[in-house]
């Protein structure tokens, strides 16, 4: 099993022990354990495997915990997880993703009245049985029936990370078969979409039948819902769907573009090939004279495009938006990558409530060669998250420092902030500290339910402040699990250019904020965007790749993000 599989386990072990009102403490454990083992940056298999290792090293885990581990790499199922299932329906856990219900009240709601699907609790809020339970009332059931849509989201669909995943993990899987030749992931997780359905894969094999055999007996499938002699359909885990297609070789490329999608490009694919007396589908690209049909492409991606006069498309930007605009122009752009960028402005140390020191931060920047980074440690008002007050901040950046006296420009380490903009307008840190600053965010987490003017108005006020650099996850999403503030975008975006600011879209597979849509707007409002990890932990550090990928969904390149530009150029915004 993945790390990931693993933790993945041990969250949902945690989610039916609280939901039994287990004790808190058990619950800690299996949550900082899932943390713990998903930040690993070793598979926790190899360690299981390897005698002359013990998982006991690994911090927060000791001979119980271990001994659970090595179970689920092992046989891929841990018992007390078979048994806390058999007494709580695994549909009973999609309650507790219904925002601001929790554990304790999606029990009550299960013991008073019985419902254990989330059809279930809509109809009991429908009948206003909901609102006369104890601790519950009118303004619970309003809140439950609005977070109805972000639990269904969050049952249906996987995080692209943990698809990603499964993805490499089945990948890997399938091509220890001898007869596999080729294989590719297609669909929405192809196109990198933030949250996926399910995985499609299509396959070039010399025998279709041990293939599919072969995917049969992939670790977490638990059935096989359909198996044709060319494609088979499998489910895996607590439901989610994998499809297997083998096709031939001539046919390879087409069938990539074709279950790749989106389906708004693909109409204007077939669109443009009907005018041109072709026809192209999964198959091919076919030339039409009269009853008969010649396949002209079909081998590879860029045939197929080729034969339409198009240029290949990056997947992430096949969303039928502006990609036909770009190629007729001849300016398709050429998408900002990983390798791109160069700096991080946006990462907590243990002064907050990350887990790893400020030198641990920055050694572990400079192995992912990095060449400047932000240390921006929460302000007061996160209490929870044991926020920084003047006096500390003021500590900590003496200690940034020194410790770029030590580090003698191997990485620029600047002093920055995650500022709160308060409730009632203004700024949580004094301006006289803040203008000490090397680099101020701006933030909400605070009077989110607001109203579109407050909240509007507050960013504004922030933009406005000459200290502040850049307003952090803008719209405060939380993909699944929490819906976008209100707030008018465009005015955010309008102030930005005017006071020549930043905005950033927050790498974290949970947030990517700004998303997709919002990126290509700022740019064209001409705001560059920083994408920055938010980074708790030196392994947060990796997210870099998820907020690339989301720039790139955005048709962003390297020129439209503000952390690609070397330090001396970097620089030179902040003047």
């Amino acid at each position: 099993m993945t790390n990931s599989q693993v933790a993945d386990v041990f969250d949902e072990i945690a989610d039916l022990l609280e939901f039994q009102n287990a004790n808190p403490y058990r619950v800690r454990a299996y949550r900082n354990a899932a943390r713990t083992i998903r930040d690993l940056t070793e598979p926790v298999s190899g360690i299981v495997d390897d005698p002359q290792r013990d998982l006991t090293e690994i911090e927060g885990i000791g001979e119980d915990l271990a001994q659970k581990i090595a179970t689920l790499c092992q046989t891929g199922q841990l018992p007390q997880h078979q048994e806390l299932l058999q007494k709580v329906p695994h549909s009973v856990l999609a309650l507790m993703r219904i925002p601001g219900l929790g554990p304790k009240k999606a029990a009550a709601l299960h013991r008073e009245l019985g419902v254990q699907s989330l059809d279930d609790v809509k109809k009991a809020c429908e009948e206003g049985k909901v609102r006369a339970l104890k601790g519950f009332g009118a303004t619970t059931e309003k809140t439950i029936l609005e977070g109805l849509t972000i639990a269904s989201a969050a049952e249906e669909r996987l995080y692209w990370y943990k698809a990603d995943d499964l993805a490499q993990s089945l990948i890997q899987h399938l091509r220890a078969c001898k007869s596999l030749e080729k294989i590719e992931a297609a669909g929405s997780y192809r196109r990198g979409k933030e949250t996926v359905g399910d995985l499609d894969f299509l396959v070039v094999s010399s025998d279709p039948e041990e293939v599919m055999d072969h995917f049969a007996t992939f670790e977490t499938v638990n059935k096989v819902l359909a198996r044709g002699d060319t494609k088979m359909a499998v489910r895996v885990g607590t439901g989610f769907q994998i499809d297997l297609r083998v096709v031939p070789r001539e046919s390879f490329g087409a069938a990539l573009q074709y279950f790749t999608g989106s389906k708004a490009h693909n109409i204007k694919i077939r669109g443009l090939a009907k005018d041109r007396g072709l026809k192209i589908n999964e198959y091919g690209v076919f030339r039409v004279q009269g009853e008969q049909e010649i396949q002209i492409a079909g081998a590879t991606e860029e045939e197929v495009y080729a034969a339409l006069d198009l240029p290949w498309f990056p997947p992430e930007i096949r969303e039928g938006r502006q990609e036909f605009e770009w190629a007729n122009a001849g300016e398709l752009p050429k998408l900002v990558e990983l390798d791109d960028i160069r700096g991080d402005l946006h990462m907590h140390t243990t002064e907050s409530d990350g887990k790893a020191s400020l030198e641990e931060m920055a050694q572990a920047a400079i192995a992912n060669k990095l060449k400047y980074i932000a240390i921006t440690d929460h302000s007061k008002r996160v209490s929870m998250a044991r926020g920084l007050d003047e006096k500390r901040l003021l500590a900590q950046w003496k200690e940034i420092d020194a410790l770029n006296e030590r580090l003698q420009k191997t990485l620029v380490v600047l002093k920055g902030v995650e500022c709160d903009i308060l409730e009632k307008g203004g700024m949580d840190i004094a301006d006289e500290v803040l203008a000490q600053a090397d680099w101020v965010i701006a933030s909400i987490h605070y009077g989110q339910r607001q109203s579109r003017e407050q909240i509007t108005q507050r960013i504004l006020e922030a933009l406005e402040n000459p200290h502040v650099d850049i307003v952090a996850h803008p719209t405060g999403r939380l993909i699944n699990r929490r819906e976008a503030y209100a707030v008018d975008i465009d005015a955010v975006f309008k102030a930005a250019r005017k006071h020549h600011k930043l905005l950033e879209l927050n790498a974290s597979p949970y947030r990517l904020d700004l998303n997709d849509v919002h990126c290509a707007a700022a740019k064209e409002h001409g705001v560059p965007i920083v994408i920055s990890t938010d980074a708790h932990s030196t392994e947060g550090l990796h997210d870099m790749r998820y907020g690339v990928l989301q720039a790139r969904r955005a048709g962003l390149t390297k020129a439209d993000i503000a952390n690609t530009r070397t330090w001396a150029q970097f620089k030179k915004l902040l003047t």
